[in-house]
């Protein structure tokens, strides 16, 4: 059966492997979750994201990240903008998640940016989901 919403899965693949405390988690490689996984990581929530090409599929190897005592980095993941509601914002609407303290990634003209980074351009565009 084909997957209708492969960003949905890997956020759950990711919150899922968080909440019993794995190391890593392999996901489905497309530009998409790439872009997103760097974002990931860029921000400090995983450790490193590798490509791992096993057969005509190439999947992502995401190690996750735990502070001292295996405390989670990653408290919460939460797909925002779905495939049967869009969600999109204009420039002076980009959300703050949790005060700032996480981020909404956001699909923008120039491409997948925090939320952070679309105020300091000025851009809106479609909210992708929310990392705290």
């Amino acid at each position: 059966m084909a997957m209708s919403d492969p960003l949905a899965d890997m956020l759950t693949r990711i919150r899922n492997a968080s909440a019993v405390r794995r190391d890593r988690v392999e996901v489905l490689g497309s530009r998409l979750n790439r872009a997103i996984a760097d974002i990931l990581k860029r921000e400090g929530y995983i450790r490193d994201c590798e490509v791992v090409a096993s057969g005509p599929q190439v999947r992502l190897r995401l190690h996750l990240r735990y502070g001292p005592d295996r405390k989670h980095v990653l408290n919460g993941l939460e797909r925002v903008s779905k495939p049967g509601r869009r969600v999109y914002v204009g420039k002076d609407e980009v959300p703050r998640v949790m005060g700032g303290l996480g981020i909404a990634i956001i699909s923008t003209s120039q491409g997948l940016l925090t939320d952070r980074e679309a105020r300091e351009r000025g851009l809106g565009g479609e909210v992708i989901c929310h990392v705290w």
